[in-house]
C-alpha cells in the first residue's frame, strides 16, 4: 500500500513540475473548442403532443377469431409513410417552404433537410400518446411544419382508418362465405352419416338395444304364432286322414253318423277344454286320450264289419260337406303358415343384422359426437362473425356521423424563445473538461517520459544500493519569494480560464 501511495505521489508531483505546460495546453484547447460551439448555428424546437385512438376497427372485429396484432402496428406504419416524399412536399407547399427552392437542386436539398429536422415518436407508458417534434433555425418556421405536420397526421389517420372499415367488411364477408360453404359441408356429412348408421344411431326412433328388443319380440311372436298355425294344420290333416268313408246300403249315398262317433266328438270337446287349461301329461287329459282311443278303434272295426257285407255301397269323400269345409280350412292354414314362415325369416335376418352390428356402435357413436362438434364449432363461428358484420356496419356508421373522437392534440406546437439546439452550455462544460484532461495528461505523459527522484525511496529503488540517509534542501529567502510569486501567477492563469469560462457561458443570454 505504501509503494502505490508512494507511486501516486510521484505521479502526482510529476504532473505539478509541467504545470505551466498543461495549463498553456487547456488554455489553447479550451479557447478553440469554445470558438467552435460559438460559430456553431442555432435552432429552434417545436414540439407538440396529441393522443391517438390505436384501437381501429379490425382489432375488435377480429377478437377471439385470429391471432390479434399489434394495437400501434397502423399507426407505425402511418408514422413511417407521413414522413414519406410525397407527404414532405406536401408539407413544404403548406408551409410556403417550397418557394425558396426553384431547382431540382433546391427541391432535393429541402426534402433531405426536412427529413432529417422532422420526428416522430411514441410515449413509452402510454401507447396512444405521440411526439412531434421539429427543428428550424427560425422558430416561426419550426412552429408551421409542427401544425401542419399535426394536419397531415390526422388526416392520414383518418383515410387509413377508413380504409382498414372497409378492409374490416370485405374481410368479414370473404369468411362469412367461407364459413358458410364449410357449414354447409357439415350439415351434408352429418345427414349422410345418419342415413347410413341410422339403426344403430340414438335418439330418433329408439336406440340400437330398444330396436333390438323390439324385434326379437317381434320375432317370438311370429314363431309362437307360427307354431299355433302348424298345430291347427296338422290337426286338420289328421282328421281329414282319418275320416272314414260313410256307407248307406242299397246303393243310396248320404251320411250317417254311429252312436261311437257322437261319443268320440264329445270326449275330444271335452279334452279341448282341459288342455285349455292343463299340459298334455295331466292325469284326466291321459285318461281321455285312452277312451278317444278305444273308441277310435272300435269304430273302425264296426266300419270294417259294415264293409264285409254285401251289397254295400260308398258314398265318396267328396260329396261329404264336413270333408270338403276341412280342406278349405286345410289350405287356409297352410297359407296362414306359409306367411308365417316369411315373416319369422324376416325377423330373423334383422335380429341377425342387429346382433351383427353390436361391435360398429361404440365407433358410430364416437363419430357421430365429433360430426356434431365440428357442427356446432363452425356454426357457432358463422354466427359470431355474423354479428360481427353488423358491429363493423354500425361501427362504421358511427365513423361517418362523426360520433367518436379518434385524435386529440393535448399540446399545440410550441416554440421556445431561446434556441433549443445545440445545447451550448452542456458542449462549453465538456469543452473545459476535455481542456483540462489535455493538459493533465500531457503533464503525465512527460513525467512519465522523463522521471525524476523525488524521495528516498525511489533513489534506493532506482540505484539498487542501501541508503543511508538524507539531507534536507533549505531554500533561502529569496528562493521562497520566486516561489510564491510562481504559485500566484499559476493561480491566476487558472482562475482567468474559469472566468472566460463563465464569461462564455453568460455572453450568449447578453446577446440575446
Amino acid at each position: 500500500m505504501q509503494d502505490v501511495y508512494a507511486q501516486l505521489v510521484s505521479y502526482v508531483l510529476g504532473v505539478w513540475r509541467h504545470r505551466w505546460l498543461a495549463l498553456g495546453m487547456a488554455w489553447v484547447l479550451a479557447l478553440t473548442g469554445w470558438a467552435y460551439v460559438w460559430q456553431m448555428p442555432e435552432s429552434y424546437v417545436a414540439t407538440a403532443r396529441m393522443h391517438v385512438d390505436t384501437n381501429s376497427v379490425l382489432r375488435p372485429l377480429m377478437r377471439g377469431l385470429t391471432v390479434t396484432p399489434d394495437i400501434n402496428q397502423r399507426i407505425q406504419m402511418m408514422s413511417q409513410t407521413l414522413l414519406s416524399r410525397p407527404n414532405l412536399e406536401r408539407l413544404a407547399r403548406m408551409t410556403d417552404l417550397d418557394l425558396g427552392a426553384t431547382t431540382e437542386g433546391q427541391k432535393e436539398a429541402l426534402i433531405k433537410r426536412m427529413q432529417q429536422s422532422i420526428g416522430l415518436s411514441g410515449s413509452r407508458g402510454n401507447a396512444s400518446l405521440y411526439s412531434i417534434e421539429v427543428t428550424d433555425p427560425d422558430r416561426e418556421t419550426a412552429r408551421r411544419v409542427a401544425q401542419a405536420l399535426i394536419t397531415v397526421f390526422i388526416e392520414n389517420s383518418m383515410s387509413d382508418k377508413r380504409e382498414d372499415s372497409s378492409g374490416a367488411q370485405s374481410f368479414l364477408q370473404q369468411q362469412i362465405a367461407d364459413s358458410e360453404r364449410r357449414l354447409v359441408e357439415a350439415e351434408r356429412r352429418l345427414a349422410l352419416f345418419k342415413q347410413e348408421n341410422v339403426d344403430v344411431l340414438p335418439g330418433g326412433g329408439g336406440d340400437y338395444y330398444s330396436r333390438l328388443q323390439e324385434t326379437r319380440g317381434a320375432l317370438q311372436q311370429a314363431q309362437l304364432q307360427l307354431r299355433e298355425v302348424e298345430n291347427r294344420r296338422r290337426e286338420l290333416q289328421r282328421q281329414i286322414e282319418g275320416e272314414d268313408p260313410v256307407f248307406i246300403a242299397g246303393g243310396s249315398s248320404g251320411m250317417a253318423q254311429s252312436p261311437l262317433d257322437a261319443r268320440v266328438q264329445s270326449l275330444q270337446m271335452q279334452m279341448d277344454g282341459l288342455l285349455a287349461r292343463y299340459t298334455a301329461k295331466h292325469p284326466e287329459v291321459v285318461r281321455l286320450r285312452g277312451l278317444i282311443e278305444e273308441l277310435e278303434a272300435e269304430r273302425q272295426a264296426d266300419y270294417a264289419r259294415m264293409r264285409e257285407q254285401p251289397g254295400a255301397s260308398f258314398g265318396g269323400l267328396a260329396s261329404s260337406p264336413v270333408y270338403q269345409g276341412m280342406r278349405s280350412m286345410l289350405a287356409q292354414t297352410e297359407a296362414e303358415a306359409a306367411e308365417l314362415r316369411v315373416r319369422v325369416g324376416e325377423y330373423e335376418r334383422r335380429a341377425e343384422e342387429l346382433v351383427g352390428k353390436v361391435n360398429q356402435i361404440p365407433e358410430v357413436e364416437a363419430e357421430l359426437k365429433q360430426l356434431n362438434r365440428d357442427y356446432d364449432v363452425i356454426a357457432r363461428q358463422h354466427q359470431q362473425m355474423l354479428e360481427r358484420r353488423e358491429s363493423a356496419r354500425l361501427s362504421g356508421d358511427v365513423e361517418s356521423t362523426g360520433g367518436e373522437v379518434t385524435f386529440r392534440v393535448i399540446d399545440p406546437p410550441f416554440v421556445p424563445q431561446k434556441p433549443s439546439k445545440p445545447n451550448k452550455l452542456l458542449l462549453n462544460a465538456g469543452v473545459l473538461v476535455v481542456a483540462l484532461g489535455a493538459g493533465v495528461g500531457i503533464a503525465l505523459l512527460l513525467a512519465l517520459v522523463h522521471p525524476i527522484v523525488t524521495d528516498a525511496r525511489m533513489l534506493a529503488h532506482s540505484t539498487g544500493l542501501p541508503l543511508l540517509g538524507t539531507v534536507t534542501w533549505n531554500k533561502s529567502p529569496e528562493e521562497k519569494r520566486s516561489s510564491v510569486w510562481r504559485l500566484a501567477g499559476f493561480t491566476v492563469c487558472g482562475g482567468a480560464l474559469l472566468i472566460a469560462f463563465a464569461g462564455v457561458l453568460v455572453a450568449p443570454g447578453i446577446a440575446a
